[in-house]
């Protein structure tokens, strides 16, 4: 006779109104890469079986469109909770709303889309275990006691000390009992679920959280939180290419070093390549007029369709001071790295679900003496394409920021490189197809580093 599974329920705690972040929207409903903070979070949920249901416990004007939002996942485990005026009694709440049979729960900051399987699984294990965990991190800062707030009273050992995060998981009969002590004592503004538990003489025991579980708090978290997700490495879904096949894509800016890559990878997976240039021999255009660029795309759809993805892979580098500059040629570089990408993402249509991927450069980050123009049109396309994100949620809109790659163009002006110090121009065409691979990602910013 197989063991009986233990039932567990994942809480989301989302009732706050957001009033460090100075703004009237909740935090937890500002995007992030295209999509709310709060559901980066619920997907890290989702993708555990161990979870037998998940709540969502929300503030009320909020309730409805988060149920409505909820519903794109299709998920039986998803149910709304209405919460309460504090994050304790949010907590109760969402405890008492435990559908009959559940064993443990997991209560975690919906504002920590980081939190990862490993730590969820560990704490599904560990409250089984021990009754009441809470994911904790090391102190790297020197701990400060200062009871009177304005003179230091003591200065304890950093090494005694942890820094709290969530989730906090606990046996549900406990963490109930916990709730009703400290409601009986007139307890009602905790901001910590585990000092409930420790006011029951019971013990907590820690599991190990990440640096990366940051809670997004002020606006500063929300930019802090974008620069963790543009770190992440890009990986296809499954590790599969076998979703591009019979796909149709357009490539602009296809006869250079990232473009041919990109299209020599995608026609190996069986997918349709569309190449749109100034020297393309099937579809020659000059993606800097809007004219030409949206007669293309109609003649394409004409014959073929709405696209499964457009890649714009177009560049111009030209090194000088913009002093020595002549007027035709700024204007050049602007129209070829950022009015190109702008039209050909204006006039072609791309079917709901598809992707499109804007090629920028790691030079985006920085403007730098001799390339000022061109970092700054990848800049521009960068921020482009996060607030087309947003304006086509029904696609998935991604900027892919490779590191100095070994092209014709960088050999050009760079000649004394040494290549081995240069990703291939195939690392980030894998990288591309990985993004068009999967369907989470919307509005990132995702880096190709040479491994």
């Amino acid at each position: 006779m197989e063991p009986q599974k233990t039932k567990v329920t994942g809480i989301l705690l989302m009732g706050g109104e957001g009033s460090r972040f100075g703004s009237p929207t909740p935090k937890q409903l500002h995007r992030l890469a295209g999509k709310k903070v709060y559901q980066h979070t619920l997907e890290q949920f989702l993708k555990l079986p161990q979870f037998d249901e998940i709540l969502l416990v929300c503030a009320a004007p909020w309730c409805s469109e988060v149920a409505e939002e909820i519903s794109i996942y299709q998920d039986a485990r998803l149910r709304v909770v209405k919460g309460g005026a504090t994050r304790q009694e949010s907590s109760y709440l969402g405890i008492k709303a435990c559908s009959s049979g559940t064993q443990i729960v997991v209560i975690h900051d919906a504002v920590r889309p980081f939190v990862t399987s490993e730590i969820l699984r560990a704490n599904i294990d560990g409250a089984i275990l021990h009754g009441a965990v809470d994911t904790c991190i090391p102190s790297a800062d020197t701990i400060v006691y200062a009871e009177s707030q304005d003179t230091i009273g003591a200065i304890p050992r950093r090494s005694d000390y942890w820094r709290g995060q969530t989730p906090q998981s606990f046996y549900l009969p406990l963490i109930l009992r916990a709730h009703e002590k400290a409601l009986r004592n007139e307890i009602t503004n905790s901001s910590d679920d585990c000092s409930l538990v420790l006011g029951l003489g019971h013990p907590v025991k820690i599991i190990q959280g990440s640096e990366n579980n940051l809670k997004i708090t002020t606006e500063l978290d929300l930019f802090l939180a974008e620069q963790i997700l543009r770190l992440q490495p890009v990986a296809a879904s499954q590790g599969s290419t076998a979703s591009l096949l019979g796909k149709r894509y357009a490539i602009t800016g296809a006869t250079g070093g990232i473009g041919q890559a990109i299209v020599k990878k995608l026609e190996e997976a069986g997918a349709t390549v569309f190449t749109i240039s100034r020297s393309s021999p099937h579809y020659p255009t000059d993606v800097t007029s809007a004219a030409s660029t949206r007669f293309i795309f109609e003649e394409i759809e004409k014959v073929h369709g709405p696209l499964d993805g457009l890649i714009n892979s177009v560049g111009q580098l030209t090194i000088r001071e913009v002093s020595a500059l002549f007027p035709e040629e700024i204007e050049s570089l602007i129209a070829t790295n950022l009015t190109g990408v702008i039209y050909s993402c204006k006039y072609a249509r791309v079917k709901e679900g598809g992707h499109i991927v804007n090629i920028a450069s790691s030079s985006y980050i920085r403007g730098k003496k001799d390339y000022a123009i061109y970092s700054s049109t990848k800049a521009a396309v960068v921020n482009f394409t996060q607030g087309l994100a947003e304006e086509r949620p029904h696609l998935c809109i991604n900027a892919l920021v490779p590191q100095r790659t070994n092209t014709p163009m960088r050999r050009t002006h760079f000649p004394d490189e040494d290549p081995e110090t240069l990703l291939d121009p195939n690392e980030v065409a894998d990288a591309t197809l990985a993004l068009l691979c999967q369907s989470e990602l919307s509005g990132a910013i995702a880096e190709v580093r040479k491994k």
